[in-house]
């Protein structure tokens, strides 16, 4: 089975580090203290110039929750474009309605703006109504992963539901799982859910961990 790490860091040294302990993917973001938000340019350029992983920059305009202002929405327009003039191999973001529904109409722009990069939906889909037919309207939307942890606190208490996401995106979609992966648990986890790739801050030896599937 071949599961792929992705590592959450939030510095250059973090960055770093997930590389040498073998990670597939870097998301690079501002403080994870307060949750993770937009990284800064200088970060970004840096991590890019000297990271052979690929990296895959976090578009979150403040802390909160994920329903956003109209000066937001055209800061998160603006933070995208940064990240890609700059070579960034993906962006990551979420946008929801007052109502808990993805807001497609504000996605679809900020995809567009983001072409031809990768596009993935952080966990703010823990955060939907109805995670099915956000699902579906994702894969509408040519959004290229989900991060989640089936709604739940943890992924490991979010199993069952993120096999059930993993089963309904049939490859349509990529599901990585996200909350409190660790080397200790991903092999367990991985099993239970069927994933392709997890997702993570306590990164350290979990790439060999998977590669022990």
């Amino acid at each position: 089975m071949s599961v792929r790490v992705e590592a959450a860091v939030d510095s250059f040294a973090g960055a770093m580090s997930a590389q040498q302990a073998g990670v597939h993917r870097i998301e690079l973001c501002g403080p994870l203290v307060e949750g993770g938000t937009t990284p800064s340019a200088g970060l970004i350029a840096r991590c890019l110039e000297r990271l052979l992983v690929s990296v895959h920059v976090l578009v979150r305009p403040r802390v909160g929750d994920f329903v956003y202002t109209d000066d937001e929405f055209e800061i998160m327009k603006r933070d995208i474009a940064v990240a890609k003039e700059l070579g960034a191999d993906g962006v990551v973001i979420g946008i929801l309605t007052p109502d808990g529904e993805v807001d497609a109409d504000r996605l679809a722009e900020l995809h567009a703006v983001a072409s031809p990069l990768r596009v993935g939906f952080h966990r703010a889909f823990d955060q939907v109504k109805d995670q099915d037919e956000a699902l579906e309207l994702l894969v509408s939307l040519q959004f290229d992963c989900i991060l989640t942890s089936g709604g739940a606190a943890t992924a490991a208490k979010g199993a069952t539901r993120i096999k059930h996401l993993v089963e309904r995106a049939d490859d349509r979609i990529n599901v990585i799982a996200g909350g409190s992966i660790t080397a200790a648990n991903v092999g367990t986890l991985v099993k239970k859910t069927g994933v392709k790739m997890v997702h993570g801050r306590a990164f350290m030896g979990m790439a060999e961990a998977v590669d022990k599937l």
